[in-house]
């Protein structure tokens, strides 16, 4: 079990994460600032093994990644080979593919990806989906999220709760962490603020959402990542995780 809770989501870095050179650079950005795991997202072409290599030379390890559906699907054997080098059990997606975006879609995906991710489940990773907004549309009387959520299998298909991202449609963060309860192994913990009438990203602590209601719910569910996010940032992206990250320590999470 690693010693930390909180990971730094590299997509937040993405712009500095273009070459190996880069790569390796940001990676030890990540650790000076005092993260010890990242989720891997949102970097330029490097080889697995290089990319291991940079990620244990910073002295950081692998908390989960973002990997696509259809290689989950096609590919499950590479996955698996890859998230064993990686030494990481957490492998999600980054969101629903276009075609799947509607009542039936929805309930087909919820029912094809539990299939999908049973080979990945037999050897030892955890599948989790991560939302934005778009699936908190109503079909009926169930939104896009519970139709994913109750039409799938709970053994094999977790969450990763964006908490900005349902806020953003109109949900309580808090409450789908609680909802899901078992299934939320890794949340993103993104704020949002507000200029005008206009919805930013925030650090986290320095935005509107109820941080300790969603720590509450983290602690429910058996959360086992806190995973930082910031799609865009207004100040440097490594002051950005910076913030957040001494937000966190503030509230005593390690």
């Amino acid at each position: 079990m690693a010693k930390t809770m909180i990971a730094a989501q590299l997509y937040t870095v993405r712009d500095f994460m273009k070459t190996p050179k880069d790569m390796a650079e940001s990676l030890k950005k990540v650790k000076a600032i005092g993260y010890d795991a990242v989720q891997l997202s949102g970097h330029g072409p490097v080889d697995d093994k290089e990319l291991k290599k940079m990620v244990d030379d910073a002295g950081l390890i692998i908390a989960a990644t973002h990997v696509g559906y259809e290689e989950i699907r096609d590919n499950p054997n590479s996955v698996i080979e890859q998230h064993k080098l990686f030494e990481c059990k957490h492998v999600a997606i980054g969101g629903l593919p276009g075609e799947y975006r509607s009542a039936e879609g929805y309930s087909r995906f919820a029912k094809e990806a539990s299939v999908a991710v049973k080979k990945l489940a037999d050897a030892g990773l955890v599948f989790s989906y991560h939302n934005h907004s778009f699936e908190l549309e109503k079909y009926g009387n169930r939104t896009g999220l519970q139709i994913l959520y109750e039409d799938s299998d709970p053994k094999l298909f977790n969450s990763e709760i964006d908490t900005y991202w349902i806020q953003h449609g109109g949900g309580d963060p808090a409450a789908w962490i609680r909802k899901l309860k078992g299934r939320a192994y890794i949340v993103h913990f993104k704020d949002m603020t507000m200029k005008g009438s206009q919805q930013l990203f925030a650090e986290v602590g320095e935005g509107n959402l109820n941080w300790p209601a969603i720590l509450d719910a983290c602690r429910e569910a058996g959360t086992e990542w806190y995973i930082v996010e910031q799609d865009v940032c207004q100040r440097d992206p490594f002051e950005s995780l910076a913030i957040s990250l001494k937000n966190l320590k503030s509230w005593g999470i390690n």
